[in-house]
C-alpha cells in the first residue's frame, strides 16, 4: 500500500489512496490539491465508501469543482478541479 500523486499530463494529476481509511484520503487529497494550481486537475482513486464522503465535504467547503464520480473495478474515482 503505497500513496501515489503523480502528474499525468499538463494541468492533471492522479492521486492513489487505495488502501486508506479516514482520515487519510481527505488529508492526502487536501494536502496534493494545495500543491496544485487553480484549475488543475487531479483524479483520486479511492476503495473506501466512507472516504468518498469526505472527500465531497472537504471539496465543497474548500471551493473546489467535483467534475465526474466514477466506479472502475472497486475504486471510485473522483475528478477535481482545484477553485
Amino acid at each position: 500500500m503505497a500513496l501515489k500523486f503523480e502528474k499525468t499530463g499538463e494541468g492533471t494529476y492522479m492521486l492513489d489512496v487505495c488502501g486508506y481509511v479516514c482520515p487519510h484520503p481527505q488529508i492526502y487529497t487536501k494536502k496534493s490539491l494545495e500543491k496544485m494550481a487553480e484549475g488543475e486537475i487531479v483524479e483520486v482513486y479511492i476503495d473506501n465508501p466512507s472516504s468518498v464522503e469526505t472527500v465531497e465535504q472537504m471539496c465543497n467547503q474548500a471551493g473546489h469543482e467535483i467534475l465526474e464520480k466514477r466506479t472502475e473495478g472497486g475504486k471510485i474515482i473522483i475528478k477535481i478541479e482545484k477553485g
